[in-house]
């Protein structure tokens, strides 16, 4: 049984009120908020605590409610914080789960093995991965781990963003998003 309630967001700088649908029983203790997803961590090649690859996308849905983009499309976007976008085979299974970064920073972001993934710049979570041992390939956008993700970033975020002394030149790339799947996933294998 599902309980409906009302939340309210702001979304690309625009408040919006609607419903959040929350599949019963829910463990409160980890979802605080609906809306919110504290100490999001992923679990490489398989996706997230509320998402796996593999997943039903009728037993998603029954956990963090309809998409508000994309339902019953490959791709759905939901109205979580941090946003989470999956994509769904043919099958109607989980093929890819991509979290976005929140933009709050801290326990708010995507998180692997103790290392922020999101919200930071891109070589850096690159180089504190690879300093843990994980070795990766180079994308058009990122890096995709040979573990089962990849971070990326499609430079809607700029070094200023997290840097205050950035000059308006600064290329270094923000890391915006991260896509959990097995490996081969990435290289099309």
């Amino acid at each position: 049984m599902n309980h409906v309630k009302p939340c309210s967001q702001t979304l690309a700088g625009q408040a919006a009120e609607g419903l959040i649908y929350l599949p019963q029983p829910m463990d409160h203790r980890r979802l605080a908020f609906p809306d919110r997803m504290a100490g999001m961590e992923i679990t490489p090649g398989l996706g997230i605590d509320l998402v796996k690859i593999g997943d039903q996308r009728s037993r998603v849905e029954a956990r963090i409610g309809p998409p508000y983009h994309g339902p019953g499309g490959r791709r759905a976007v939901y109205t979580t914080s941090p946003t989470l976008v999956i994509t769904y085979a043919a099958d109607e299974t989980v093929e890819l789960v991509e979290i976005r970064y929140s933009g709050e920073g801290g326990d708010t972001e995507v998180h692997y093995g103790g290392v922020q993934l999101t919200h930071r710049f891109l070589d850096d979570v690159v180089a504190d991965l690879h300093a843990l041992g994980h070795t990766s390939t180079p994308s058009d956008i990122g890096h995709d781990f040979h573990v089962g993700f990849s971070v990326w970033s499609m430079h809607s975020l700029w070094a200023g963003d997290l840097d205050p002394e950035a000059d308006e030149d600064d290329e270094r790339a923000v890391s915006e998003t991260v896509s959990v799947a097995p490996y081969d996933y990435f290289t099309g294998g």
